[in-house]
């Protein structure tokens, strides 16, 4: 077990992009960046940290306030599915997005770990990595929530239709791939291309994970950001994305489609 863990988190095919040192070429990396995370995650970022403020100045302490994330969009069940299945799409089109930048800018998708080189052991890592980060994960929310620090957290407030496991499936794959694209293979590529170093490559892509979940309070940012230290750090000593992908769907369905089905059964869910 011991050398399996050491082959995998030896890369098989290291390919760390040279800097990027034409002054040109450098601001149109950074208008690129910019561009991207103001219509996708670092959009979503502003508008978590306004609603935390919103939350802080509501005359409720955050342990009493509830906060959704797969809610009703529309009355017609036929039309709320039909948003719910364009919301994952959007998800799905920002991962592509970052795909597609970096194939336009000379990466190849192998060089990130988006490729089918090896699915079983990706899967089976992503196994693994969903129980390592989920357990803990789940318990400091939990901590958090009860000492103050978090909003009451419901993942899903679907109405109990046929379709529910499958929209909340795919918003969670539809999550996991536009997070993992962006802020881990996309993002982090493009800071190793403006030479910045690894550690604060990845502190700056943890920063941007834990910054879009802040609606849920300053438990969600910090669980988060080790979240993202954690992932982007096997990324590093990988350039196997796949395995992060498959973890993180894993997280959401747990929590969406589990949470969906337990909900009113069991007391201390909130």
């Amino acid at each position: 077990m011991t050398s399996l863990v050491r082959d995998w988190l030896r890369p098989e095919r290291p390919e760390v992009p040279e800097p990027v040192t034409a002054e040109l070429q450098r601001r149109r990396l950074k208008i690129e960046l910019l561009i991207v995370f103001s219509v996708t995650l670092g959009m979503s970022g502003a508008r978590s940290l306004v609603s935390l403020l919103d939350s802080l100045l509501r005359p409720e302490p955050l342990s009493r306030q509830h906060v959704a994330l797969n809610v009703p969009q529309a009355a017609s069940d036929l039309l709320d599915l039909l948003a719910q299945l364009l919301a994952a799409a959007q998800l799905f089109a920002w991962g592509a997005l970052g795909a597609y930048l970096l194939v336009r800018g000379g990466t190849r998708l192998s060089a990130v770990g988006l490729d089918r080189l090896s699915p079983r052991r990706d899967a089976l890592w992503g196994a693994g990595l969903a129980a390592l980060i989920g357990i803990p994960g789940l318990a400091l929310y939990f901590v958090g929530w009860k000492l103050g620090f978090n909003l009451a957290v419901q993942p899903s407030t679907l109405d109990d239709t046929w379709w529910r496991p499958v929209a909340l499936t795919l918003s969670a794959a539809g999550n996991a791939v536009a997070e993992e694209i962006l802020v881990v293979g996309y993002l982090l590529t493009r800071l190793r291309q403006l030479g910045l170093r690894e550690n604060a490559g990845l502190l700056t892509a943890a920063v941007l994970r834990g910054s879009y979940h802040l609606y849920q309070g300053f438990g969600g940012f910090v669980g988060n950001l080790v979240m993202g230290l954690a992932f982007g750090r096997v990324w590093q000593r990988t350039n196997r994305l796949w395995p992060l992908i498959v973890a993180h769907t894993l997280l959401d369905v747990v929590s969406f489609v589990g949470y969906s089905l337990l909900r009113g059964h069991l007391s201390w869910l909130p």
